[in-house]
């Protein structure tokens, strides 16, 4: 009897002992898993954002398709120019005034130089533009949403977009109970909100929404 108890309260004690880790191991587990898709996920927010910034460039607005901001890629040129400053003699002014040489006209040439491929440009060798709108999660692909539009400032109509996926289909085989914690985050160090996204459809803004720490030195200077 005293053998059976003996054994029982070592069972008990395992079983507390493997809960305890496991208390402290998933969520270390799941921060470090979950570190590592966000950045792959922010990577690709960039090269969106890259891509629409350039289509904003050359166009004067956002693209709200994939499909298309992916050809703009492909085909786009960027234009290389130089810019003037002349002068030239008012001659209406200077015969009103009956003068000959008193007062110019100061004007900015923009001399256009060459073009360059914007996928050369932005995307070197590489052929990731051609995949913004997805990634592979843990052998499940998740889609990325994409919008674009305009909103008005000051009675100006102003260029927007925003890129985001939502964090259940980033962590979609991670335990649901950490998933839900993770969606509620209000943390100057954490991703906000349901979730990850870059630029946004009701504010001028391209910003992500992700700390600093996901960041490369050059892009936090």
């Amino acid at each position: 009897m005293k053998l059976l108890i003996q054994l029982a309260l070592w069972i008990i004690i395992a079983v507390l002992g493997y809960l305890l880790f496991q208390s402290v191991y998933e969520p270390t587990k799941f921060n470090e898993i979950k570190d590592q898709r966000y950045a792959m996920v922010i990577e690709k927010l960039k090269d969106i954002r890259t891509a629409e910034l350039a289509h904003l460039e050359i166009t004067g607005k956002f693209n709200g398709s994939f499909d298309s901001l992916s050809r703009f890629v492909d085909t786009a040129h960027f234009a290389i120019t130089q810019r003037r400053d002349t002068s030239f003699a008012d001659v209406a002014k200077n015969k009103a005034f009956g003068i000959k040489e008193g007062y110019y006209i100061e004007k900015v040439l923009i001399d256009t130089l060459d073009f360059v491929s914007v996928k050369d440009s932005l995307f070197k060798n590489s052929e990731r533009y051609k995949n913004l709108d997805k990634l592979v999660i843990a052998d499940k692909e998740a889609t990325i949403e994409l919008q674009a539009g305009f909103v008005t400032k000051n009675d100006r109509k102003i260029a927007v977009f925003e890129a985001k996926i939502n964090k259940d289909n980033v962590l979609h085989d991670l335990s649901r109970d950490l998933v839900i914690q993770e969606k509620q985050t209000v943390s100057v160090d954490g991703i906000n909100g349901t979730h990850i996204s870059v630029g946004s459809m009701t504010d001028v803004n391209t910003n992500g929404n992700w700390p600093k720490k996901y960041d490369s030195p050059q892009e936090q200077q």
